[in-house]
């Protein structure tokens, strides 16, 4: 491979193209290693507390501080501590020192012509110092391989124009070069962007040929499925060969891999999880090839899984969890599975591999996760699973602010996924907003229902409004519950389980209204942000949910309900060091401040055990 010599300061990072031997030894004379007085070891023979050794000061005994060269003449090394200095510039020694005691001889460290780093090696800040140390002042390293990445498609705007207008529908940021080129330079790549290139064939091409000059690998981003408009394998077998279309996998199936004037190409899809994992599977390995570097796995932790996982044979499918480890072992909670989900790769912990003879992974299996977090961080973390709310955001930025090393987040799998969680151990904090029917009261009735013989304390969160979120200006003129029965009205509904459908039924069933009848039950949605967004832009006229997601997002609002949020955890984990420090949190007023400022939050008793 090509390489290039550059300056020791600037090789952090870089790639050993050669051997790298030390100029000069270290230490490169013989120093003193403790302060005390430097002496002829041999005159000292014989001494003891009963028969003391006295050498004049200046002549048989020199002061000397650590790291001084030794006086010549001496070798060796008394301790401040252990010399008694009577009067007339005499010292007394009552123990015999032996020949180089404290003292570091000339290349005790490192001797000149020695091999302080092999070739093919990663250079770390530790190898800067012993490579400054011993008188190297430049490096050979491998060139950072060049990475040509060509974004594709009509669909796409710069982020800098996006973020300066309003997106035209259809339009899309270009940002999966900030994912990809960051994975690059991870690796010690050097990333380069071209611009971005219209869904055309001349375009591409000519794009692909002004790469093919300064480049090692290049990247063609989108148009690498069998679409209409998806020119990559068509141009590749034009300009080289295609060495695999298509990977086993999924998401990253629509993947292209080529050679093009002897130069890797490949082919990413366009979906950002899609083109994650394909990263991973292909261009990792390339890149880490072309740096004589193996490319190995990251770290892994075995896991227990939380709920069924199923999965199609034939293909082998990476799966983004979120991970909580609480006193019965590490489990695993799946994200969302899209392949343009791009915040479940923000918010995993990890990702698990389900074989391509397997027809899924079962709920309580044993599976392997490979971290994408430092394992500490995912040892402080704290899932809250069940019920999301706007308020536990709060709280978990107040947890970041104020003490660092607490990483509190969620898992939405609807209050009752939650209170089934905890009820099999998979959790230890689950929100919870269900309404019981026939008491009128929230969550205890479940507790008692679901968690019988399971030690657990409830807690009070928030109380905030429940209500019909609409689009702005409310141009159905939606008024009650009643007009989701309305033939012109499209309803978003929340997920099976949640507190929110439960009230949703309840409403219906108070109405005698029957779900067939509303256009949208079926359609669902895990959170009450994405039922906002999903009135926002039109996709539904109405959605239930609460007052802060409606107004996050500029909806009007009616309100239907008033009810209560409450965390329900299980005992034991009560003193566990994160879920002290989030209860804390709930009683501090400036986080109930920021709570209420966000609308339609009551806060008073946050924090509060309620039951039993």
């Amino acid at each position: 491979g090509k390489t290039e010599v550059i300056p020791v300061r600037e090789a952090l990072g870089r790639v050993t193209a050669e051997a790298v031997r030390a100029k000069v030894s270290v230490p490169h004379y013989n120093s003193a290693a403790m302060d005390g007085i430097a002496v002829k070891a041999e005159r000292t023979f014989g001494a003891s507390e009963a028969n003391p050794v006295r050498l004049r000061l200046g002549q048989e005994a020199l002061w000397v501080d650590t790291g001084q060269p030794m006086p010549e003449g001496t070798d060796a090394v008394i301790m401040a501590e252990e010399v008694h200095q009577p009067e007339g510039g005499m010292v007394e020694i009552m123990r015999a020192a032996h020949p180089w005691q404290h003292v570091r001889a000339i290349g005790e460290d490192v001797i000149a012509g020695d091999v302080l780093l092999p070739s093919n090696h990663r250079i770390r800040p530790q190898d800067l110092a012993i490579l400054l140390a011993a008188g190297v002042e430049e490096v050979r390293v491998r060139r950072r391989p060049r990475v040509t990445f060509i974004p594709t498609g009509d669909e796409l705007v710069e982020p800098e124009e996006a973020a300066r207008r309003p997106l035209k529908e259809g339009e899309i940021p270009e940002f999966n070069s900030a994912l990809i080129g960051g994975m690059v330079e991870e690796l010690g790549g050097e990333f380069v962007r071209v611009g971005i290139v219209r869904n055309e064939l001349v375009a591409l091409r000519a794009a692909l040929e002004g790469a093919l000059g300064g480049s090692d690998l290049i990247l063609i981003n989108a148009g690498s499925s069998a679409g209409r408009e998806d020119y990559t394998r068509q141009l590749l077998e034009e300009m080289g060969e295609v060495l695999v279309h298509g990977l086993g996998v999924m998401p990253g199936k629509p993947t292209v891999l080529g050679v093009v004037e002897g130069i890797p190409v490949v082919g990413l899809p366009g979906y950002p999880v899609s083109a994650a994992v394909s990263f991973g599977l292909l261009v990792r390995p390339l890149l880490s090839a072309m740096l004589g570097q193996l490319s190995l796995e990251g770290p892994s932790l075995e896991a227990t899984l939380s709920e069924d996982v199923p999965s199609r044979l034939g293909v082998e499918e990476f799966v983004r969890v979120r991970l909580m480890e609480t006193t019965s072992g590490v489990f695993a909670h799946p994200l969302p599975r899209g392949a343009g989900v791009l915040t479940s790769l923000v918010k995993a912990d990890g990702m698990l591999r389900i074989p391509s003879n397997k027809e899924g992974l079962s709920e309580g299996e044993g599976v392997r996760v490979e971290l994408l977090r430092p394992r500490e961080e995912v040892r402080r973390s704290l899932l809250v699973v069940g019920s999301h709310d706007l308020s536990i955001d709060v709280v978990a930025e107040h947890l970041r602010r104020y003490y660092p090393p607490i990483y509190l987040s969620t898992s939405a799998t609807g209050s009752l996924g939650g209170l089934l969680a905890l009820k099999k151990g998979y959790a230890t904090v689950a929100g919870c907003h269900l309404l019981d029917p026939d008491s009128g009261l929230y969550n205890i009735p479940y507790v008692e229902r679901y968690l019988k013989g399971v030690d657990v304390e409830v807690f009070h969160l928030v109380d905030r409004e429940q209500g019909l979120m609409l689009q702005p200006g409310n141009p159905k003129e939606i008024r009650d519950v009643e007009d989701l029965v309305r033939s012109d009205v499209t309803f978003v509904n929340r997920q099976r389980g949640s507190g929110t459908r439960v009230l949703l039924d309840h409403l219906l069933q108070q109405r005698g209204i029957s779900p067939e009848g509303v256009k949208g039950y079926d359609r669902e949605e895990y959170t009450h942000l994405a039922v906002a967004v999903a009135v926002r832009s039109g996709r539904a006229d109405v959605g239930l949910g609460i007052y802060a997601a409606a107004r996050a997002l500029g909806l009007d609002f009616i309100p239907l309900a008033k009810e209560s949020y409450d965390l329900v955890i299980r005992k034991e984990a009560l003193e566990d060091e994160r879920l002290g420090l989030t209860l804390e949190a709930l009683r501090d007023e400036e986080v109930q401040r920021e709570i209420r400022a966000l609308g339609g939050y009551d806060t008073q008793g946050m924090g509060e055990k309620v039951w039993p």
